[in-house]
């Protein structure tokens, strides 16, 4: 009877130990539902082959949701993920409160492969919390085709005065053809993170070493009076109310001139399948004005372990694999070179395949390295990011300026006007969270 006990119980606890092995095995992933995490998705089955004790379970969410998930699940240390995809704004403020995992690769992984940029976004005192799956910067896409019919060389990093004027001469609305494209839809995601990188060239900055917001300063005024009437002179009606995928089709239809947006636009517009004008697109830097500090923002989207989840061992493993030299070597074998994640690997842009399918590389990989998440202002920050202050309050203040900014594009308010408002809902803002009183 004992030994009929004892071998039930046996059997009992082998079956529950399976259960919970099983449990520590699989991984629930909450991800983004763009283009390069659908392949990733796609070519798990590779991941899961060579480690089959570990199942992957996907969560793909929109972007604002995923946001918004994500956020409250790490706040609450819910534990509902064990691999979040979250961006360079989230890392580093999560990374210091302790809501997250630091990443500790090993030799094999070469950390030192990562662009300096991007890991240096990535990392609080020197210790990786994120690793990126693609990163991008911002650039000047143009039509060289109108560029050359009007005489017009632009050098590999322009003026802000040189784009202006280039716009004039292209500017053809009767023939369907905008000078300009720029970003106008409110959000700190939206028209904020070009405009940020537009106040940082003319020398402005978003608080200063006391964390006073700075909105009613020159730099700013110079700044947005200049977005505002180089829009209204020669932008596409509506402007106000374009992001990233109103612009991308306004230039893929050949009715920009010029586009300064993220490097990812890049490979888009320049593919015949998409794009009208794909055989006539060139690429420079981001134009500067005052300083080249901060002229093109810098993000990635990245993979990171929130420090609720058990599961640490198997998840690493996982975003390591998905982030490493060999994963971009597998989407171009499986999927193919213009398709391969980019912005986060140096040995990426050496690959000949990649550098034949990606005309875009080189302003891309230059645009990238020449951002610097901890220097982007002329005068000295408190703060780290390029397009954005990497705060918990930054959100809220991004948005608020934001529509600000918007309205002033539409003519529903003044530059001065849209400022003070600005000034005084961030003012209120840093107040409320006591930076100072």
């Amino acid at each position: 009877m004992a030994s009929r006990v004892l071998c039930s119980l046996v059997l009992l606890l082998g079956v529950t130990a399976t259960r919970v092995s099983h449990a520590e095995t699989e991984l629930v992933v909450a991800t983004v539902n763009n283009g390069h995490m659908i392949t990733m998705q796609k070519l798990t089955k590779f991941f899961e082959q060579a480690n089959p004790d570990i199942k992957i379970k996907w969560v793909t969410l929109e972007e604002g949701v995923l946001r918004q998930r994500v956020t409250t699940d790490i706040a609450t240390k819910g534990g509902q993920f064990d691999v979040m995809t979250i961006g360079m704004y989230e890392t580093p403020i999560w990374g210091k409160k302790g809501w997250l995992r630091e990443l500790k690769p090993d030799a094999g992984y070469d950390v030192n492969d990562m662009l300096p940029a991007i890991r240096s976004g990535l990392s609080v005192d020197g210790k990786l919390f994120a690793a990126p799956f693609y990163g991008e910067s911002s650039m000047l896409m143009y039509r060289k085709d109108l560029a050359d019919k009007a005489g017009v060389t632009l050098p590999e990093r322009p003026t802000w005065e040189q784009v202006k004027n280039l716009a004039a001469k292209i500017h053809d609305p009767k023939a369907g053809v905008y000078g300009i494209c720029l970003r106008g839809k409110p959000g700190w995601g939206d028209n904020m993170a070009f405009l940020t990188t537009l106040v940082n060239t003319f020398g402005g900055q978003w608080f200063d070493m006391t964390w006073k917001p700075q909105l009613d300063t020159k730099p700013w005024k110079d700044a947005i009076s200049f977005y505002v009437d180089i829009m209204t002179k020669y932008g596409p009606p509506g402007s106000a109310s374009n992001s990233f995928n109103e612009i991308l089709a306004l230039y893929n239809e050949g009715k920009c001139g010029m586009w300064i947006d993220a490097t990812i636009a890049a490979s888009f517009i320049s593919d015949p399948k998409q794009s009208k004008v794909a055989d006539k697109v060139a690429f420079a830097q981001a134009p500067t004005a005052v300083t080249p500090k901060g002229a093109n923002w810098l993000w990635a989207w990245t993979l990171a372990i929130p420090a609720s989840s058990a599961k640490v061992e198997a998840a690493q493993k996982f975003i390591f694999w998905a982030t490493s030299k060999e994963y971009i070597k597998l989407v171009g074998k499986e999927v193919g070179w213009a398709n391969v994640p980019t912005g986060t690997r140096k040995s990426t842009y050496a690959i000949p395949e990649f550098q034949k399918a990606a005309r875009f590389a080189d302003a891309e990989k230059k645009a990238i390295d020449s951002a610097n998440p901890t220097d982007s202002t002329l005068p000295k920050s408190p703060y780290v990011g390029v397009q954005f202050a990497a705060i918990p309050e930054f959100q809220a203040i991004g948005i608020a300026v934001g529509q600000q900014m918007s309205s002033a594009l539409a003519g529903q308010t003044s530059v001065d006007e849209a400022l003070k408002a600005s000034q005084l809902a961030a003012d209120r803002q840093m107040r409320k969270a006591k930076y100072y009183k």
